[in-house]
């Protein structure tokens, strides 16, 4: 894997959700340094790529209440347990499970497995809301796909919060995770 500064030089072949990412980035002024790999399916390929980016991929979860009317994406450290109580009493919602990839396809425009912070570019109907661990802000830098699990993105996580979510209309809701038992 090598590192890059900015968007692909060539992006033939690589999918318009991925490009429109860059292209967004781009316009809002958001330095960024990519990898290109083989598809991220775990969390030890994560680990890899980490090592590349000198940065540590989050771990993103898609959930939604039993009703299925409210969506979440967390993202939270991914050597962190992801407990549900947890997370329940703080968010007052009284079970959560996983979302289906459908619904994960309908709601951000992201394939499972490549679910993104960048997808809330795709939420235009404000569906989903962001919920961060507060161990991730702690971070100068903040690690993710750019809505395809074949490449990762660096940038400040200061971008994100204070030029990305304004541009696409999310305020994150920021949690404490202990991953405890």
């Amino acid at each position: 894997m090598e590192l890059y500064k900015g968007r692909p030089e060539n992006t033939e072949g690589r999918l318009p959700r991925e490009i429109r990412t860059y292209d967004l980035l781009d316009r809002l002024g958001i330095a960024y340094e990519r990898t290109d790999h083989e598809p991220a399916t775990n969390m030890e390929a994560c680990d890899r790529i980490d090592a590349v980016l000198h940065v540590l991929i989050c771990k993103n979860l898609f959930l939604c209440n039993r009703q299925k009317t409210r969506y979440y994406l967390l993202m939270m450290p991914g050597d962190k347990k992801f407990k549900t109580k947890e997370l329940s009493s703080q968010i007052n919602s009284a079970r959560l499970s996983f979302a289906s990839g459908e619904d994960m396809v309908r709601l951000l425009d992201i394939e499972p497995g490549s679910l993104s912070i960048m997808g809330l570019m795709n939420d235009h109907g404000s569906e989903v809301q962001l919920l961060i661990d507060e161990d991730v802000l702690k971070d100068e830098y903040l690690g993710c796909h750019p809505c395809m699990n074949t490449s990762s993105l660096k940038m400040k996580t200061k971008d994100v919060l204070e030029k990305f979510l304004p541009a696409v209309g999310h305020e994150p809701v920021v949690v404490h995770l202990t991953g405890e038992d």
